[in-house]
């Protein structure tokens, strides 16, 4: 494990859980615009866009051998202008101070929802498949514009050891995205005929992935799977939910009324998400860094019932 390591968005719930594994045996050193809840006293944290110039001051320091980027926006409701230039053009300057800097290794967490879901998917992407997760979702696009810039930085950089993982859909009690959203509906929205399968991972695995990435010797694209894949009326059935069915033609201006109206915080285009397969192949992160999920896939799911 690197001897520091540099958390965007760490209080975030993932940066935190992920700051809580690493610190004791590594130095942490945390960035955010927001202020850290409940930091242990050994982790240093600078409540900073990773924009400002001041960011750089930190690294110009020196010592810090490695980043975790977690620091990026994902709500669908965000003014659209002002999330795409943080996450891009905070993402462009954040590598661009680690190449300055001297900074050994890079892992962007990206996510497997960059592939997109499509009538004609197989049933398991693997990590060259092409990046088409925003044809319905544009909040997709800035995620997906970060990972490409990642990949191409990856190329120019070869002194840097830089990690993109692409975990499948992040749940768990402190995660508030839309498969946990959606997943807590007493009555969600199914689509009339498609039962897709759905793969999900728990909030404490994914920082584990993170952590392992970290590591020396680990390098390139990497899908990053749960403990296995069920069908979404099964996942469903696991919580004690009863769906209501709608046709395809009628679901997504359903889900957009209801969005638009606050009464609903799952976006209109995740709908693809609950009709057609976006299912990964997270073979080769197992090879190279022996993954294995801690949580079953009733844990994980039945995670996001935890303290509500």
């Amino acid at each position: 494990m690197p001897a520091s390591v540099a958390i965007t968005g760490i209080a975030g719930n993932l940066g935190r859980k992920l700051a809580r594994i690493l610190h004791g045996d590594t130095r942490v050193i945390g960035f955010d615009r927001r202020p850290l809840r409940d930091r242990p006293k050994d982790v240093e944290h600078h409540q900073l866009d990773i924009r400002k110039a001041r960011v750089e001051d930190v690294f110009r320091r020196g010592g810090i051998q490695a980043i975790a980027h977690l620091g990026l926006k994902h709500d669908p409701r965000d003014e659209a202008a002002e999330a795409h230039d943080f996450n891009v053009a905070g993402t462009q300057k954040l590598f661009d101070i680690a190449a300055r800097h001297g900074v050994k290794k890079v892992v962007l967490l990206s996510s497997a929802n960059v592939y997109g879901p499509a009538p004609g998917n197989p049933n398991f992407l693997p990590e060259e498949t092409p990046l088409l997760g925003a044809a319905r979702l544009p909040g997709f696009r800035d995620l997906i514009e970060v990972d490409m810039y990642a990949q191409s930085f990856m190329w120019r950089h070869p002194e840097i050891e830089t990690v993109i993982l692409r975990p499948v859909n992040i749940v768990g009690p402190t995660v508030r995205n839309a498969p946990s959203n959606y997943l807590r509906l007493e009555r969600p929205i199914t689509v009339l005929g498609f039962d897709p399968m759905i793969q999900v991972i728990h909030e404490e695995d994914v920082c584990r992935a993170i952590a392992l990435a970290l590591r020396p010797g680990v390098r390139g694209v990497y899908n990053v799977t749960g403990p296995g894949e069920v069908p979404l009326s099964a996942a469903l059935r696991e919580l004690g939910r009863e769906p209501v069915p709608l046709p395809h033609f009628l679901i997504r201006s359903v889900v957009k009324r209801l969005f638009d109206a606050r009464l609903s915080s799952y976006p209109p285009g995740e709908v693809d998400y609950i009709q057609y397969l976006c299912a990964v192949d997270g073979s080769r992160f197992v090879r190279d860094t022996g993954w294995t999920p801690l949580h079953s896939i009733r844990d994980t799911l039945r995670s996001v019932l935890v303290g509500r």
